[in-house]
C-alpha cells in the first residue's frame, strides 16, 4: 500500500476514474494492488455446516457392518484393522506419533451402500462448491476412513493434491460420541476453528477447504470420532465466478492500466514493463489456469481481465518461481550430505512423493543469499489456452504490491554440508501463481525479456506469415517483425568466446536469415555493426551473414566486413579466412574486400615470444592448415600482392607457422590450384616445401648400432639423472628402478613427456615394486614412417613444381 503518501486519503478524494491515476508512475504497482484488495467473491477458503442425511450401510474389511452412531466396541475393532497414519517429511513417508497420531483405513477396504447416500453426498458437495466459489462440476472421490480415538491429533500440515483435478478436501464426520478434535484451518493470515460435530444423529457435520490451506486437528479428549475423507475433483474448466457489482472497481483498474500504458508508450523507463500480482492460493503447474483459480484469486482475476480488455492490456496467469542459493552455517551434526526442510504433508504409504515435510532437527541455518533468480513459466490465457511463452524473468519492482513476496514461505529447501574447501550451502525455491499484465503495444518488448531463444521463434512466425501474405513492408506483420528485431538488438547477449567456435550455427544465423527474408536494410546494417562486428561472429554463421549483407551496397559491405575481421581475427582466424574466401567468390565484392584482407594479414601472429594480450588472449586457438589454405585462396582472388606478403610472413616465422604443422599440409590441398605455380606467392610456398623435404630426405636413415639413446629429459633430479645414464649406455637394454610409487610415477612421467625410446612396466615382485625400463627403436621407426611420407609429398609437389628448388 502507499502508506508513505497517505494513499487511502488521496484515494477517497479522487473522482471515480481519476482516483486510479496515481500521481507518480512508480506507484502503479502498489496502486493496482490497493484497488484489487477491495475485491471479494462469494467463495471462501473453507466451507462447513450440517446436513440432514440418510446414513449409508458402512462396511469395513475385517470388521463387517459398522453401526452408526459408532459403538465403543466397534471403534476398538476398527483400530485393530487400521494402520497408523503416516505423514510426508522431506522425501520420506514417516510414522511419528509426535507429529501425527491417527488411524487410517484405505478406501479400497471401505464399502458404502444405500440408495439415498449418493444424493445426500451430492447435496453436501454442491453446498461446499458454492461456498468455495467453484462453478465447475465437482465430484467426490473417497480417499480413506480416519479413526480418531482419545489422544489422536495431527500437527499443522498441508494436503497434497493426490488426483488430477483435485482442488480441495472434504471431511464428513460419522455420528459418534466424542469431545475435542476441533479442526483449525488457516489461509493468508486468517483462521477458522470447526467443531465438526452434529447435534442430531440424523445430521452429518462436514467441512471442506482448499488443498493448499494449512490445517491441524486438535487432540480428541474423549470418545472416538470417525471421518470419511474425500478428494474433491473439479471436472471441466468452469468459469470465473459471478462477482458482485464491481463495475466501479473495474473502471478504476482500467483507468490505472490505461495511465500505465500511456506512460510506456512514451518510453517511460520509470514504470515497470509488466505487473505481477501474486495470488493467495497455491497451484500446481498442472492445475494452473484462470478456470481453476480459487476464492479471492478468481475474483481478482475477473476484475483484472475485464479492466485489461478495456485498457488494451494482455493478461495471463503464470507460475512464479524464485530460486535462491547461498551460504549456510551448520549448527548440528548428521551423517547425511543433504537435508530438506519444508512443511508437514498429509500422506499415506502409497504416496512417497509427498515431500514437503518440515524437519524438526535444526542442523543448519541460512547464511547469505549469493544468487537469486525470479522467473515466470506455465503461462495460460483467459480463454483457457496455453500461451506460447517460455521462461521469462521478472523484477522486484514489477511485483504488486512491492512487499507481496516478503515473508513468503519457501516450498523446498536443501542444505549441503561443507566438503573440501567449500563451506555449507543451501538452495531453496518459492512458487506461487500470479496474474501478469503488460500493455499490448509493449508485447514484443516483454517477449524479448524472455531471451533471444524465446523471441526468435515468434519472429520466424511473423516473417513466415508476412511472406505468405504477399504484402509489402507497409503491412502490419512486417512492422511487427521490424519492431521485434529492434527489441532483440537491444537485448542481444554480447559476444562470448565459446560462441565464436560453436559447433553449429548460432542464433545469429537465424536472425540474419530472417533479416534477409524481410529485406530490412536498416536493421541488417545495425545487426552486422553492433553484433557481428563486436567480436561475436561464428564460422558457421558466415553463409547467413553474407546472404543478409547483400541487402547493403558493396562499399558498405566492405566496411562492415573489415570491422568484422578486425574484431574476430585474434580468436577466430579460421572464421575470418573462411568469411573472406566465401565473400571473394562474389566478383562484385573483390574490391571492397581489400581493406578487410589487409587487416587480417596485419593481425597474424609472428614472433612466438610475443604473447598476445587482451580479454580473449587465453582463448586463441592453434593455427590450422585449413585456415591458411582458405586465407591463401581468398588472397589469390582479392589481391595477389597481399598473398605475397602473407607467404613471406609465414616463412619468416617457422616456429609459429611450422613447415610440418602448417605449410606442408596446406600445400597438399593447394596442389590442384593453378595459382600455386603461376603466382609469386605460390612459387615461394612450393619452393619452401620442396627445400624442406629435400633436406630431410638427404639425411642417412639407418637403425641404431647399439643401445645408446638420445636423452631429452629436462628434469635433473637424482631419479632422472639415473635415467639419463641408462639412456647413454650403449650396452644396457633394460633397467630396473626399485622405489616407492611416487618416485616410480615421476620417472614414468619424465619418460613419457620426453618421448624417450623406452617402454615401461611394473614388476610387482617384492616391496617396493620396480619400474622396468626397456629401450626400443621408436625414434628410428618414426623416422622410417616420416621418410615414406616425405617421399609421397615430394612426388606430389614435383608434379607441380618439377625439380625446382630454391638454392
Amino acid at each position: 500500500m502507499l502508506r508513505g503518501l497517505d494513499f487511502e486519503v488521496q484515494y477517497e478524494q479522487l473522482s471515480l476514474n481519476g482516483r486510479a491515476l496515481i500521481a507518480h508512475a512508480k506507484h502503479i504497482a502498489n496502486g493496482l494492488a490497493s484497488l484489487l484488495s477491495a475485491v471479494r467473491t462469494p467463495g471462501e477458503f473453507h466451507a462447513s455446516g450440517t446436513a440432514d442425511v440418510h446414513w449409508p450401510a458402512l462396511q469395513v474389511e475385517g470388521v463387517g457392518l459398522v453401526a452408526l452412531p459408532t459403538l465403543p466396541v466397534q471403534a476398538e475393532q476398527l483400530i485393530a484393522v487400521a494402520q497408523q497414519a503416516p505423514f510426508g517429511r522431506g522425501e520420506e513417508t514417516l510414522v511419528d506419533i509426535r507429529v501425527r497420531r491417527t488411524w487410517q483405513i484405505g478406501a479400497d477396504r471401505v464399502g458404502i451402500a444405500g440408495r439415498r447416500w449418493a444424493s445426500d453426498l451430492a447435496g453436501i458437495v454442491a453446498r461446499v462448491a458454492s461456498d468455495l466459489g467453484v462453478t465447475a462440476t465437482v465430484l467426490p472421490e473417497l480417499y480413506k476412513l480416519l479413526v480418531y480415538d482419545e489422544g489422536c491429533f495431527f500437527l499443522s500440515h498441508r494436503d497434497t493434491e493426490k488426483s488430477p483435478g483435485m482442488f480441495a478436501t472434504l471431511l464428513v464426520a460419522l455420528p459418534s460420541t466424542h469431545s475435542g478434535g476441533e479442526l483449525i484451518v488457516r489461509h493468508n493470515g486468517r483462521e477458522v476453528r470447526l467443531a465438526l460435530q452434529a447435534n442430531d444423529p440424523a445430521e452429518a457435520a462436514y467441512a471442506a477447504f482448499y488443498a493448499d490451506c494449512t490445517h491441524e486437528v486438535l487432540p480428541v479428549t474423549s470418545g472416538c470420532r470417525l471421518v470419511l475423507v474425500y478428494n474433491l475433483i473439479r471436472k471441466g474448466r468452469g468459469r470465473l465466478p459471478e462477482l458482485p457489482d464491481y463495475r466501479a472497481t473495474v473502471a478504476d483498474v482500467a483507468a490505472l492500466l490505461q495511465f500505465w500504458s500511456d506512460q510506456k508508450r512514451s518510453d517511460d523507463n520509470a514504470t515497470p514493463d509488466k505487473l505481477v500480482y501474486p495470488l493467495a492460493h497455491a497451484y500446481t503447474p498442472a492445475e494452473i489456469s484462470f478456470a481453476t483459480l480459487k476464492g479471492a484469486d478468481a475474483g481478482a482475476a475477473a476484475v483484472l481481465t475485464a479492466a485489461a480488455r478495456q485498457a488494451g492490456c494482455d493478461a495471463h496467469v503464470a507460475l512464479l518461481t524464485i530460486e535462491e542459493t547461498g551460504s549456510a552455517e551448520q549448527t548440528g551434526f548428521s551423517h547425511s550430505h543433504r537435508w530438506r526442510r519444508g512443511r508437514y504433508d498429509e500422506s499415506d504409504e502409497d504416496n512417497e512423493d509427498d515431500d514437503n515435510g518440515d524437519d524438526y532437527e535444526d542442523d543448519f541455518e541460512v547464511g547469505e543469499v549469493c544468487d537469486r533468480s525470479l522467473t515466470l513459466t506455465h503461462w495460460q490465457r483467459p480463454d483457457g489456452q496455453p500461451a506460447q511463452w517460455g521462461e521469462a524473468p521478472f523484477k522486484d519492482e514489477e511485483i504488486c504490491p512491492a512487499d507481496a513476496l516478503q515473508d513468503l514461505e519457501f516450498d523446498d529447501q536443501f542444505f549441503h554440508e561443507a566438503t573440501g574447501n567449500e563451506g555449507a550451502s543451501f538452495e531453496r525455491t518459492y512458487q506461487r501463481a500470479a496474474l501478469v499484465l503488460w500493455p499490448q503495444h509493449r508485447r514484443l518488448a516483454v517477449l524479448c525479456q524472455a531471451g533471444v531463444a524465446a523471441a526468435l521463434p515468434h519472429l520466424a512466425d511473423l516473417v513466415r506469415r508476412w511472406a505468405a501474405s504477399g504484402e509489402g513492408k507497409a503491412s502490419e506483420l512486417w512492422q511487427q517483425a521490424h519492431e521485434l528485431v529492434g527489441h532483440l538488438l537491444r537485448c542481444w547477449p554480447r559476444p562470448q568466446v565459446y560462441s565464436m567456435h560453436a559447433a553449429q550455427a548460432t542464433d545469429a544465423s537465424v536472425m540474419l536469415r530472417l533479416l534477409a527474408k524481410l529485406g530490412d536494410v536498416e536493421l541488417t546494417d545495425r545487426f552486422l555493426s553492433e553484433i557481428s562486428a563486436a567480436g561475436g561472429h561464428a564460422k558457421l554463421d558466415t553463409p547467413a551473414l553474407l546472404k543478409a549483407a547483400q541487402l547493403l551496397v558493396a562499399t558498405r559491405q566492405g566496411e562492415l566486413l573489415e570491422r568484422i575481421v578486425v574484431a574476430n581475427a585474434l580468436t577466430g582466424l579460421g572464421t575470418c579466412a573462411d568469411l573472406l574466401l566465401r565473400a571473394a567468390r562474389s566478383r562484385s565484392l573483390v574490391s571492397p574486400l581489400q581493406a578487410a584482407a589487409r587487416s587480417l594479414v596485419a593481425s597474424l601472429p609472428g614472433d612466438p615470444k610475443r604473447k598476445p594480450v587482451g580479454d580473449y588472449a587465453w582463448h586463441i586457438p592453434a593455427i590450422k592448415p585449413d585456415d591458411m589454405v582458405d586465407l591463401i585462396l581468398a588472397l589469390w582472388r582479392i589481391d595477389t600482392s597481399l598473398s605475397e606478403r602473407l607467404v613471406a610472413h609465414l616463412l619468416a616465422w617457422p616456429k609459429t607457422f611450422g613447415l610440418d604443422a602448417v605449410i606442408l599440409p596446406a600445400l597438399r590441398r593447394l596442389v590442384e590450384q593453378p595459382e600455386l605455380r603461376t603466382t609469386a606467392s605460390g612459387q615461394s610456398l612450393l619452393a619452401a616445401g620442396l627445400d624442406h623435404l629435400h633436406a630431410r630426405t638427404s639425411q642417412s636413415l639407418e637403425p641404431p648400432r647399439d643401445w645408446s639413446r638420445t636423452c631429452t629429459v629436462e628434469c635433473h633430479c637424482s631419479r632422472c639423472t639415473a635415467l639419463a645414464r641408462f639412456l647413454a649406455s650403449p650396452l644396457e637394454q633394460a633397467w630396473s628402478y626399485k622405489a616407492n610409487q611416487a618416485d616410480r610415477s615421476h620417472l614414468a612421467s619424465s619418460i613419457q613427456m620426453a618421448s624417450c625410446d623406452v617402454d615401461v612396466s611394473t614388476d610387482q615382485r617384492g616391496r617396493p615394486f620396480s619400474l622396468v625400463c626397456t629401450k626400443n627403436q621408436a625414434s628410428y621407426e618414426r623416422r622410417v614412417a616420416q621418410r615414406k611420407s616425405d617421399g609421397d609429398d615430394l612426388a606430389l609437389l614435383r608434379q607441380v613444381g618439377g625439380e625446382y628448388s630454391r638454392k
